[in-house]
């Protein structure tokens, strides 16, 4: 289960790197190039809560097994020099896989193991998935420069054959009482955020005001409604809407919100902006995202010693934010043409720390806010929302880098007339992580001038983005920390002083306990905080 965890990252970072070879070997549009990052992070979130019934349903291990054999089987044929179009089929399959294997491996563990040695087993699984959060970058990078980018799936399915090796000395378990697959619901999931990608995907190839965009975005809100009108009426539903209504859960939701819109945007995008501007190889923009990734191994003990000091889970959880904010805000003041990692080194270090402080924290403070027996619904909606928002903010911030940078370079093309494709296919190239080709077709005598002038133009719309993403992390920073604050009940009448019991005695400690959250003879679990 560790080697998976360390593997499944590594496809979100890994390929963001590698993409600007596998452009220039397939030949291929951006809007189909963005689908070998999209189509992984799209299946992956559609599966998750899927996944989780049928294993509950079908066997674990039995499920944990199906999930490698797909996962392995997807990155191997990934590896066999297929188009493009098909290589976006097969890391969707991947995709699929991957939730196949966290959502099972993850209740496998949680079976397998009780008390303090449950502890240490998810610990590990904390390191190892930062592990593969971090190496991916730099490995995926190392693999495209030296041996081909499709030695970076082959390693993929190679290493989960290994996994299945170990398959049958798992155990397995399931649930006795599970229910069936909730099919409406998953249907009206999955295609609802299929369709709000692909309108942002194509937005800016098609325009944003084409019918077919328009029409896939809308329909993307009709299927919102039927799933909520489905998962309200279905007797075993897929998600429990209903937690939602709590609010200490939803402030936890919304963390990993924030993180897709600061850390995460970064990993498949960023090595696409430091290969075309500053001239880096896919091993040293893999370098590059280190800074940012290898904090989030060194930040969780710091986390967990801050509370052992008695800081509150709260104000851990706005440190972490205040760092995510601060991280992206400063990326876009300092990122520049010819910057290097050093002047980027300072913001990429605070969002890998603001990653950090609440990685692993906040899952296991979900199980606190919730009744005991949601806890699991609470983890999978909480694990549903991270990787939708994920695959969400990326596209989003995919296709608004292409549309920035197309206005940008429109009114400056007529300066180099030989350069024949227009902004929109500049734009295309910039953003595939490719500008060697463009400059190519323009005379050598304004060439310099003509690659300052695409660089200059994709890092006005870098910044722009950056600066928006700051904003949102900095609303969302104030909207956390004002859900998470503890609310005093207040007395319908005069109550006797006990010293065991009076608030007086330790301000705030009375806190309502929010609906569905976990009780214990009456009174709340823990402390909120």
């Amino acid at each position: 289960m560790l080697l998976t965890l360390v593997i499944l990252p590594t496809s979100v970072t890994g390929s963001g790197v590698a993409l600007p070879h596998i452009g220039r070997d397939t030949g291929a549009p951006l809007d189909t190039l963005q689908w070998v990052v999209h189509a992984y992070n799209l299946a992956f979130a559609c599966a998750m809560l899927a996944c989780g019934s049928l294993a509950d349903l079908l066997g674990r291990r039995r499920l944990f097994a199906a999930g490698a054999a797909l996962f392995a089987g997807a990155s191997l044929a990934s590896a066999a020099g297929v188009g493009v179009l098909l290589l976006d089929v097969l890391r969707a399959l991947a995709g699929v896989g991957a939730a196949a294997l966290l959502t099972s491996g993850s209740s496998i563990l949680a079976t397998a193991f009780e008390g303090a040695a449950r502890t240490r087993v998810f610990a590990a699984v904390g390191i190892a998935t930062g592990g593969g959060l971090a190496l991916g970058a730099t490995v995926a990078g190392t693999l495209a420069d030296t041996v081909g980018w499709r030695w970076f799936f082959a390693a993929h399915g190679v290493l989960m054959v290994v996994v299945l090796c170990a398959v049958p000395g798992m155990p397995e378990s399931r649930r006795a009482d599970a229910s069936g697959l909730d099919v409406p619901g998953t249907a009206a999931f999955v295609g609802g955020l299929f369709l709000v990608m692909l309108g942002m995907v194509e937005g800016p190839q098609w325009g944003w005001g084409s019918p077919w965009v328009l029409g896939m975005l809308a329909g993307a809100v009709l299927l919102a409604v039927v799933f909520v009108r489905v998962e309200r009426r279905s007797r075993h539903p897929m998600v429990d809407l209903g937690l939602l209504r709590n609010r200490r859960f939803l402030a936890l939701c919304l963390i990993p919100v924030a993180v897709s819109c600061s850390f995460v945007i970064l990993l498949p995008l960023l090595p696409n902006y430091l290969t075309v501007v500053d001239g880096m190889t896919s091993r040293a923009a893999g370098g590059v995202l280190l800074l940012m990734t290898a904090p989030v191994l060194l930040a969780p003990p710091l986390a967990g010693r801050l509370i052992a000091r008695g800081l509150s889970q709260r104000a851990v959880f706005t440190l972490s934010l205040a760092c995510l904010t601060l991280g992206v805000a400063g990326l876009a003041v300092v990122l520049r043409p010819g910057a290097g990692a050093g002047a980027l080194a300072a913001p990429l270090l605070v969002l890998g720390v603001g990653l950090g402080l609440n990685f692993g924290l906040v899952d296991g403070a979900v199980l606190t806010v919730v009744a005991p027996d949601a806890t699991g619904t609470a983890a999978g909606l909480l694990n549903t929302l991270r990787l939708g928002s994920e695959a969400v903010a990326i596209a989003a911030a995919g296709a608004a880098l292409t549309g920035l940078t197309r206005l940008q370079l429109h009114d400056g093309l007529p300066r180099f007339p030989a350069y024949r494709e227009g902004a929109a296919a500049l734009a295309n190239s910039v953003n595939a992580g490719d500008l060697s080709g463009p400059a190519a077709a323009v005379p050598a005598a304004v060439r310099p001038g003509f690659t300052a002038f695409a660089a200059q133009g994709f890092t006005t719309a870098w910044q722009f983005v950056l600066g928006v993403a700051a904003v949102l992390c900095a609303v969302l920073w104030l909207v956390i920390h004002r859900m998470l604050a503890p609310v005093a009940e207040v007395p319908s009448g005069p109550v006797p002083a006990d010293p065991r019991t009076d608030d007086r005695a330790d301000p705030g400690t009375a806190l309502r306990t929010e609906p569905g959250a976990a009780t214990a003879g009456g009174r709340p679990a823990g402390r909120a905080g």
